[in-house]
């Protein structure tokens, strides 16, 4: 197979992107010819948007919670604790704040491992990824340069490529994540199984078919998050 751009739309707070993100990683290794760049996706743009979507933020965590089960089943590893983020008393994270912390990294392996991270924060750890001492934590354990990372999270340069990513979804026609994109014209939507993820990209790259395959999803829908 020829080389392949892979965009990957995701959102830090979109539980079916964790396990979709652990399947990318997969494919990376399987299939090496294929760039995967990673792109920003925001379910939650700001705080106002859960009294706006769900009544109020205590109200959305406790809708956006419902759909961890299915998530935990979707996840090859089941790893999302449930209970932990039941007991856990702050509020649910919004998106462009840790978005932000993602792009920072300034660069697709880097922007990949910060994403991992701070998911792994939030559906194992139960943190508050909102919290900038755990996104700093965060940052550190991903093994990148903080002072150069910090530089680019205070750079408006860096807000403003966000921003790029979520236009660009809207011209790709994307109203949920997790979403591939395969050059620029072909689109895989939802945490589908890696050997289905692997057969839609080979048969997009050699021109054979069009994608257009549904899996579990977080959706932005009539302004209001659903969840598969």
């Amino acid at each position: 197979m020829n080389n392949v751009t892979v965009e990957f739309f995701h959102d830090v707070i979109c539980s079916f992107c964790f396990p979709m993100s652990y399947r990318m990683r997969q494919l990376q290794k399987m299939m090496p010819e294929a760039q995967i760049v990673h792109r920003s996706y925001a379910l939650v743009k700001s705080e106002r948007d859960f009294d706006m979507m769900f009544g109020s933020r205590a109200a959305a965590k406790n809708e956006i919670m419902s759909h961890w089960e299915q998530a935990n089943q979707n996840d090859d590893l089941h790893r999302f604790n449930i209970y932990g983020m039941q007991k856990a008393e702050f509020p649910f994270p919004s998106s462009m704040k840790v978005l932000t912390a993602c792009k920072a990294a300034a660069g697709d392996a880097g922007y990949w491992d910060v994403f991992d991270a701070l998911q792994n924060a939030l559906f194992v750890q139960n943190r508050n990824i909102e919290d900038s001492d755990i996104i700093n934590e965060c940052i550190r354990q991903s093994g990148i340069d903080f002072a150069k990372w910090e530089q680019h999270y205070n750079s408006g340069d860096t807000k403003e490529a966000v921003e790029k990513d979520l236009i660009l979804a809207k011209q790709y026609g994307i109203e949920g994540v997790p979403c591939l994109i395969i050059d620029g014209k072909y689109r895989i939507s939802g945490a589908q199984p890696l050997a289905q993820i692997i057969q839609a990209i080979r048969g997009a790259a050699e021109n054979q078919e069009k994608t257009s395959s549904e899996g579990a999803a977080c959706r932005l829908d009539g302004g209001k998050i659903n969840c598969d």
